[in-house]
């Protein structure tokens, strides 16, 4: 028995391609194929996805697309796919538009009325969430809390009355305020902080916020966070 041959990209589409958010093992099949037939990659950090590219052997023409050039850079995205040709959108990690660049090429391709198409995969949220042993059945996914104090307060107030499990990213330079944070905000609540996915350190601290606070004293805590929040 032949083997089916698989679909060849579509003119006029944005392919959306997850890729791995710390070990490359976990690029799918698929998101490597569209890799290398699209006609263009189109990434968050050139540098960055460049060494993706150069580890699967694949070379493509690339272009920037990061929160300060995406408007300009959609215009050329619709250039493209006005002439038939296909895009694959990559960021640094994960699914593209999830706290990343994205979400206003694709706005602007389905406007112009052309095609979207996800390519899933790795994805920091949804690993965290289904490893956390927090309920997933209802999740609310908040992204990056706001830098300024008081902003970040008043967010965490407005949160606490969503049902459901919270989800939210922090860097490491503000996690340990974050926990302080919480602990005034959700002082009883369960906390589970997800940090180094898929990679050799990969680790889940649980506890309320004050044990998390304890547990944070006593060591260094380096790498992205995924930090989850249990229902009130």
């Amino acid at each position: 028995m032949e083997p089916t041959a698989l679909p060849s990209l579509r003119p006029g589409t944005l392919y959306l391609v997850a890729t791995p958010i710390g070990n490359l093992e976990d690029i799918t099949c698929r998101a490597l194929r569209v890799l290398r037939e699209c006609d263009v990659v189109v990434a968050e950090d050139t540098r960055h996805s460049g060494q993706l590219l150069h580890h699967f052997q694949i070379r493509k023409p690339l272009l920037s697309c990061f929160q300060f050039n995406e408007a300009r850079r959609s215009g050329q995205i619709l250039g493209r796919l006005r002439e038939g040709g296909t895009v694959a959108l990559i960021t640094d990690a994960g699914s593209p538009g999830i706290s990343d660049p994205g979400e206003r090429v694709v706005r602007a391709v389905l406007d112009a009325g052309f095609r979207a198409e996800p390519v899933p995969g790795p994805c920091a949220l949804v690993a965290a969430l289904t490893a956390s042993g927090l309920p997933t059945d209802e999740f609310h996914f908040v992204g990056f809390l706001p830098h300024k104090s008081g902003q970040r307060r008043k967010e965490l107030e407005r949160l606490s009355g969503v049902p459901g499990t919270l989800v939210l990213y922090e860097s490491p330079y503000r996690v340990a305020r974050l926990l302080g944070e919480l602990a005034q905000v959700f002082p009883a609540r369960q906390v589970v902080l997800a940090r180094e996915l898929t990679k050799k350190f990969e680790e889940f601290l649980r506890g309320t916020p004050g044990e998390l606070i304890e547990q944070a004293k006593a060591r260094s805590l380096r790498g992205e966070f995924v930090v989850l929040i249990a229902p009130g």
